[in-house]
């Protein structure tokens, strides 16, 4: 066994990018402290609000990851107790259940010692989450290009994006099963080969940090966008404003209900005040890409 008590910060992630479905993760800089300690029984305590219909013992997502991966390594975590700080939305398509699944690896990691790869972290966290975007983005920071079949995984890691963000949050969360329901069962073969060559190109465009090539692939997607945009208030009307402010590009963020836009990197914040002058609904959130992903205090 390792450390008893120590502290684990985690960040927000916001996946697909467009038409990078299940696949393209980006870290964001709003974050989830867990600070770990001995107990007697699991506790889990929410010091914030909006917290307060999650479990507080074993049934919580972070402790279940905890133990599952414990009853993997055919041993038993220590029982501990955990106080959780989290600016992350729950519901809102920023990462939450990604962030508590990366949690729980990383505190098995500790307690039980033992000293998983960063590979075999991203591979726990998918299959636990059921897709590698948004885990391997709060697991390695960065932006994540992920192929996941339910047994495998290979991750391109592009660990400093240069470019900010402003994320428009409603305020009404969204299960993403919910979201998911949304999509159709098949795709021609035709729309499925322009989504993935958007999808192409706007990973190779991010590799080479040309955010405005990114952008514009951003907003070609048909997995998806056509079939969920419906649930956002003002989304033609959002996406023809950020394209006046000067954005790289605006989609979804994950499944919704949240709104990504890409902006040039210093212009995040002005382009927040601006979007939120004229669209109220929204809580609009200047950020930038978080770099450390998941680590250890």
């Amino acid at each position: 066994m390792a450390r008893s008590s120590f502290s684990v910060v985690i960040p927000a992630s916001t996946a697909n990018l467009g038409p990078g479905f299940d696949s393209i993760g980006l870290a964001l800089d709003l974050y989830m402290t867990v600070d770990v300690s001995p107990a007697e029984a699991w506790d889990v305590i929410y010091e914030h609000d909006g917290f307060e219909g999650l479990a507080k013992g074993v049934d919580n997502l972070i402790v279940a990851t905890i133990t599952t991966i414990a009853e993997l390594h055919e041993c038993e975590a220590p029982i501990s107790k955990l106080v959780v700080q989290s600016d992350i939305p729950l519901g809102k398509g920023l990462g939450s259940s990604a962030a508590a699944i990366a949690a729980g690896i990383e505190i098995a990691n500790s307690l039980l010692g033992l000293n998983l790869s960063e590979k075999k972290k991203v591979l726990l966290g998918s299959e636990f989450e059921g897709h590698a975007d948004n885990v391997s983005a709060a697991l390695l920071g960065g932006v994540t290009i992920s192929y996941f079949d339910g047994k495998e995984i290979d991750v391109v890691h592009i660990p400093k994006p240069k470019m900010g963000a402003v994320i428009l949050v409603p305020p009404k969360g969204l299960l993403t099963e919910e979201s998911r329901g949304l999509l159709p069962e098949q795709l021609g073969h035709s729309e499925a080969t322009r989504s993935s060559s958007a999808s192409s190109v706007l990973s190779a465009a991010i590799a080479q940090d040309d955010w405005e090539t990114a952008g514009r692939m951003m907003e070609k997607d048909v997995f998806h966008e056509p079939y969920r945009k419906q649930l956002f208030l003002d989304f033609d009307a959002i996406r023809s404003v950020c394209r006046e402010l000067g954005a790289f590009g605006m989609t979804i963020s994950g499944a919704g209900p949240s709104l990504f836009v890409a902006v040039k990197l210093g212009t995040e914040q002005e382009v927040a005040e601006k979007l939120a002058e004229q669209f109220t609904y929204y809580e609009c959130i200047a950020v930038r890409p978080d770099e450390l992903g998941t680590r250890v205090k």
